[in-house]
């Protein structure tokens, strides 16, 4: 379950497949996890009722944040409080126009421009 973290009128989805991704070998979990900058289908489960989104439709969300920590080249660790996306379109472009919380720098290695630029901080 990830909260959205934009102004699209979702508020709660549900991860239903990573893209791009094959099986993760951590243990015996051989299901593929996403990460930071990662595209997931979603399912909505909240949203308000004034969201132009269909409930009963399969979305694209990027992650933006997530509570498992990330490694930077050097040598220091990012994480954050809860699991967080943000809607996107086929073109890889936000369907909200505000991005609320922080976002990582290594989203703008993964060519999200768009969401770098809305968010109201970068960590």
């Amino acid at each position: 379950m990830l909260e959205i973290a934009d102004n699209s009128g979702v508020k709660t989805a549900q991860c239903i497949k990573v893209l791009g991704k094959t099986s993760s070998h951590l243990g015996k979990c051989t299901r593929p996890c996403a990460t930071i900058g990662d595209v997931i289908c979603v399912a909505i489960k909240k949203h308000l009722p004034n969201c132009p989104l269909d409930k009963k439709k399969v979305y694209r969300c990027v992650i933006i944040r997530t509570k498992y920590p990330i490694r930077r080249p050097d040598g220091s660790y990012v994480r954050f409080d809860s699991n967080a996306a943000v809607m996107i379109d086929d073109d890889k472009n936000p369907v909200g126009t505000r991005i609320f919380g922080a976002v990582p720098r290594e989203l703008r290695e993964k060519n999200f421009m768009k969401i770098v630029s809305l968010a109201s901080e970068v960590v």
